[in-house]
């Protein structure tokens, strides 16, 4: 059996497969990049950055859009200049896949329009013809209008700039259903916003990894390898991991979590695969968002609509 996701990417020649959400997201897609790799594609690599990348060495290809480098240095006068996820990612997989994939990091200070430019310029570029953004967490399948979005924001963002970009297919993965608990978002709204994609044909599939599977494995790899290289651990991709070994429930790999509750599942692991397109038109903040500079403004841009509609209602899953 093939989910309609994989059958799509049989067509796809020119890939970019980009972090949606800022921080470790692209690192959640390094096994969908060796897998599509395998497949004979071309794939390139991006993402969403919370590292001061403005105050690195990296090249410029357009405003807020940078070039990383395996050498590539972010200033010492930085804070927290050490924090560089898609550096260590690049330096594994040359380390031990022997791959050096092209690799840009978007500022997360920039709004939709300059980052929709820099998906256009790396499009143009490479010519990409499919664009796989990945979300590791489920925020980015919020329209808006729910009770709780979590970082709703940085995916909003990028879902609409990736799509706005003039490339032929958008498609976006989501991995990690439950690990936005830490960020109380509500899990009832996103499986109810699955079931409209559902209607509206933008479901492709999902998929999950397993700790025995060779795409898991890289996965679990990759983790080890971040968290040795990186004093800030990621709360999102360590809980996915830790699902994968097994562990349930209210387990805390890091002091980061410490004063919540967590929620570690067997549904972490599972990879849901959709039209990104379809999630751009369900965005209820699409249109003020569009015209947006900077990533304060797609802020406000969520900000009016949150204070000036009413919300869906605060519903729980009743699997109890």
């Amino acid at each position: 059996m093939e989910i309609p996701f994989l059958a799509k990417m049989k067509k796809a020649q020119k890939i970019l497969l980009a972090g949606a959400g800022g921080g470790y997201d692209i690192a959640n897609g390094v096994f969908l990049y060796l897998y599509l790799k395998a497949q004979g594609c071309e794939v390139y690599l991006a993402n969403l950055s919370f590292a001061a990348v403005g105050n690195s060495d990296c090249k410029e290809l357009s405003a807020g859009c940078y070039e990383v480098l395996r050498t590539s240095k972010i200033s010492e006068d930085v804070r927290h200049s050490d924090y560089f996820p898609e550096k260590h990612i690049l330096n594994w997989l040359y380390e031990v896949h022997n791959e050096m994939p092209v690799m840009y990091a978007f500022s997360n200070q920039i709004g939709v329009i300059p980052l929709k430019n820099a998906y256009q310029a790396i499009v143009e570029k490479y010519e990409i013809d499919t664009v796989v953004l990945v979300d590791g967490g489920t925020d980015s399948l919020m329209f808006g209008d729910e009770s709780g979005v979590a970082t709703i924001v940085e995916d909003a963002c990028s879902i609409l700039a990736a799509t706005e970009a003039k490339v032929p297919d958008v498609y976006l993965m989501s991995i990690g259903f439950g690990v936005e608990n830490f960020h109380k978002l509500n899990h009832y709204a996103c499986l109810e916003n699955i079931s409209t994609l559902t209607k509206l044909d933008a479901f492709l599939g999902c998929l999950s990894l397993t700790k025995n599977m060779k795409e898991g494995q890289e996965f679990l790899a990759l983790t080890d390898y971040l968290n040795d290289q990186l004093k800030h651990q990621s709360i999102v991709v360590n809980s996915i991991a830790h699902a994968m070994r097994g562990e349930y429930g209210d387990f805390h790999h890091s002091k980061r979590t410490k004063n919540s509750e967590q929620y570690i599942n067997p549904l972490m692991p599972i990879c849901w695969f959709f039209e990104a397109r379809t999630i751009a038109q369900k965005i209820v903040f699409r249109d003020r968002a569009l015209d947006t500079y900077t990533m304060q403004g797609v802020v406000q841009a969520y900000r009016l609509y949150y204070a000036t509609h009413t919300l869906r209602s605060d519903m729980k899953i009743p699997l109890v």
